[in-house]
């Protein structure tokens, strides 16, 4: 039947009403992550893991006593359990949400509002609090390197608890927390964890060794890693695990991320080659060890500049950082006479500094003004806030539990003094 010209007007109206109501509908769906960058991330956050898990346990094993490469194997297992359990409980929370400069807030404790469905850019929210648990995992981990062989393990226990609590979380905070942080607000480039993770660990290495302690006999004892194939598997699993860290950080699978993988691969090579040149200089020997520390120094120092810097500027930051951090965990050490048992301070501690100061030289495009002032006041807030908590750490530890194993233990070795194990059997 014909229609009037108002019923036609109607019919009109309800379809494009229909039409719009369609619309709306369309953008109140919750939208889908990206495949490709989530496929991306969930395999970044497995080789991060991987770098802990075995990756640093075999690596620090390696350059213990035979006596003792049970408890730093345990320290790092256990270390990954902690942290994973306190970034669901409150670090996650901490780290991200709130508008404060230094500390998040505790909105999403247990994760509170993380489902299914949420996403985090691109990817599911899911997959980012996983991808950054390997972080808080593998940050603390690195710093029982420095006390290895004499630390009481409920005293480590104690010790990464509140120094994750109250030094990982509100450097992350600072970094990370986009135009909230201060180091964001700053404008500081941090791409992966220069400040976050290798300065934080390597001040907080420091402090340790020298509070809790030189081992017996250091210094007029030989002490040699009891295993150098140990460390140089340990080195290549962190190597591998790096472009997790690195490229990973990017937080899809991109440009950015590719060119960090890019930069990662050219600063570590030339650290190695670096390295081993300088040992071959000085002590005519190029050693297995050396190789594997040069790998991880020049790991450390582009970590902050991995998404941004140059393909010239990765070669020279790999090679500084190489020649710094020898001369740091050789010379330096002997003259000042702290026992860092691994060189946490010496790779990570000074190779997160040397990487950080110089991420703001090697920009891609060029350096913004002052750029590189921000990056060192950045690391000067980083080496004092985590110096302080440290400090404050190991004095809860101490006057709770104690910090180091009696001498008996230590002359016995941690393995079967704590843990009432051995590695090897004769």
């Amino acid at each position: 039947m014909h229609q009037s010209a108002p019923w036609k007007r109607l019919s009109l109206l309800a379809v494009l009403l229909g039409a719009t109501g369609s619309l709306f509908a369309q953008d109140a769906a919750p939208a889908a992550p990206d495949t490709g960058d989530t496929a991306w991330m969930l395999t970044s956050t497995v080789l991060v893991l991987l770098m802990t898990l075995p990756g640093l346990a075999l690596f620090y094993g390696g350059l213990v006593r035979a006596k003792n490469v049970l408890s730093v194997l345990v320290q790092c297992f256990v270390i990954a359990a902690l942290m994973s359990v306190i970034w669901v409980v409150y670090g996650y929370s901490v780290a991200t949400t709130g508008e404060g400069a230094f500390f998040g807030d505790f909105s999403k404790m247990f994760l509170k509002g993380v489902e299914a469905e949420s996403l985090s850019g691109t990817i599911p929210e899911s997959v980012f609090v996983t991808f950054q648990m390997t972080f808080i995992i593998i940050t603390p981990a690195l710093i029982v390197g420095a006390f290895a062989e004499r630390m009481k393990f409920s005293a480590v226990l104690i010790f990464t608890t509140i120094w994750a609590t109250f030094s990982y979380l509100p450097i992350w905070h600072m970094a990370w927390a986009v135009n909230i942080g201060l180091f964001s607000k700053w404008g500081v480039l941090d791409f992966a964890g220069g400040t976050v993770v290798h300065i934080n660990a390597g001040i907080a290495g420091l402090v340790a060794c020298i509070m809790v302690g030189k081992r017996k006999g250091f210094g007029a004892t030989a002490m040699h890693p009891h295993s150098v194939p140990f460390t140089v598997i340990g080195a290549a699993l962190l190597w591998v695990g790096w472009f997790g860290f690195n490229a990973g950080s990017a937080v899809a699978a991109n440009g950015s991320a590719g060119y960090a993988m890019l930069t990662t691969q050219i600063a570590t090579a030339a650290a190695v080659l670096v390295w081993m040149l300088v040992e071959w200089m000085v002590t005519k020997k190029p050693t297995a060890v050396g190789a594997a520390t040069g790998a991880v120094a020049g790991l450390v120092a582009i970590t902050p500049a991995s998404g941004t810097s140059t393909v010239v500027g990765a070669l020279i930051i790999g090679a500084v950082s190489a020649v710094v951090c020898y001369f740091c965990a050789t010379t330096m050490k002997r003259a000042l006479k702290y026992d860092d048992s691994l060189d946490v301070f010496g790779v990570h501690g000074i190779g997160g500094i040397v990487g950080a100061i110089l991420t703001g030289v090697f920009v891609r495009g060029g350096a913004a003004d002052g750029q590189l002032m921000k990056q060192i006041l950045s690391v000067l807030v980083t080496i004092g806030w985590s110096g302080v908590v440290s400090v404050i750490a190991l004095l809860i530890a101490k006057y709770t539990v104690g910090l180091r194993v009696s001498e008996q233990d230590e002359a016995a070795g941690l393995d079967t003094t704590s843990h009432g194990e051995t590695a090897y059997t004769s």
